[in-house]
Order: C-alpha cells, then sequence, then structure tokens
C-alpha cells in the first residue's frame, strides 16, 4: 500500500497543476511517482528542474538511463527499475541485455562500463569515492565534464529511489 498520495491531475491546482500539464505535454501522461512527488511542487520541480538540465548535458539519454538503472539497483528501487528499463527500451532503443547487465553496473563498452561502475561505487561509498575511484573513470577516458555529469545522474536517481522507496509508489510501468 502506498504511503503518500498519488494526486489526480484533474484534480490539482496552482503550480502542481503548472508542472503536471508540463509533464503531460511531454510525456503524454502523468506517471505515478511525478503524481506523488506533486504533494510538493517544490520537489517535483526541483526533481523536473535537474532532469531537464542534466538532459542537455555531455551524457547521452542512453548513458543516463543505464546509471538509472544502475543506481536504482544498488537502492533496490522496484519502481526506477520498471521506469527506467521501460524508458531504456521504448525511447532510447537500448537492448534488453545491456540493460540488464548495466544493473550490476557492466557494458560491453569500457567508457560506459567506467561510467556505471564510478556510479555504482559513489552509491557504496556514500558518495566518499577517493583518487583511485576517479582516475579509473579518468583512465578509461570518461572527461571531468563527464564525471560530473555522473554524479549528477547518480544524485538525481538517489532522490527518486528514495522518494519512491519511501512513499511505496504504485508502479505503473511493467514489472521486472
Amino acid at each position: 500500500m502506498t504511503r503518500l498520495t498519488a494526486l489526480n491531475p484533474e484534480e490539482v491546482t496552482g503550480k502542481t497543476k503548472d508542472l503536471f500539464n508540463a509533464v503531460q505535454a511531454k510525456l503524454g501522461v502523468v506517471p505515478n511517482m511525478m503524481r506523488t512527488m506533486g504533494n510538493s511542487p517544490a520537489v517535483l520541480e526541483g526533481y523536473l528542474n535537474l532532469s531537464g538540465a542534466l538532459s542537455h548535458g555531455k551524457l547521452s539519454a542512453k548513458t543516463g538511463e543505464l546509471i538509472a538503472l544502475a543506481v536504482s539497483e544498488s537502492n533496490s528501487c522496484d519502481y526506477c527499475l520498471a521506469a527506467h528499463t521501460f524508458i531504456g527500451e521504448k525511447l532510447v532503443k537500448a537492448d534488453p541485455a545491456v540493460l540488464k547487465a548495466a544493473r550490476s553496473g557492466n557494458s560491453d563498452d569500457t567508457k560506459t562500463e567506467a561510467i556505471l561502475q564510478l556510479a555504482k561505487t559513489l552509491i557504496s561509498k556514500g558518495g566518499l569515492v577517493n583518487d583511485e575511484d576517479v582516475n579509473k573513470a579518468k583512465n578509461a577516458g570518461v572527461s571531468d565534464a563527464e564525471i560530473a555529469e555522473t554524479i549528477g545522474h547518480v544524485a538525481l536517481n538517489v532522490l527518486t529511489n528514495y522518494f519512491n522507496n519511501a512513499a511505496n509508489t504504485e508502479i505503473d510501468f511493467p514489472a521486472v
């Protein structure tokens, strides 16, 4: 049973209504996570702003989805695993085997694997990575900008993982 209410987009007003309308226009639907975040327009807007900013970064949408899967697996977030598997398959057209491997921080591409391993290390060390951890990524060709964005993606996904795990958000994507 959910712990926080997923708001009905037809019944909200004010800032939440504006944010829901923007999500609806972009995605065609307001997913349960965002409907639940809508209880605090500040949280929903913060999530949308960081997500939007990262979508214009150096890391591709596919890499962002792979990071999301690696982080979500580490944080046992079933909602985000379902959402990012769906997005990965349907929107960024990633192979299901690639998506599954990302959950463990693995990739056939050396640079992508270094990014995923850095993401997993950030989670396991609570952000307290060391020179060796960062240099592993750099030695695989990951730039400082890409490392910074990896940290941003990890932070974004920690927010959504913790939010969904705490709220026990009802999964509205195909389960994985």
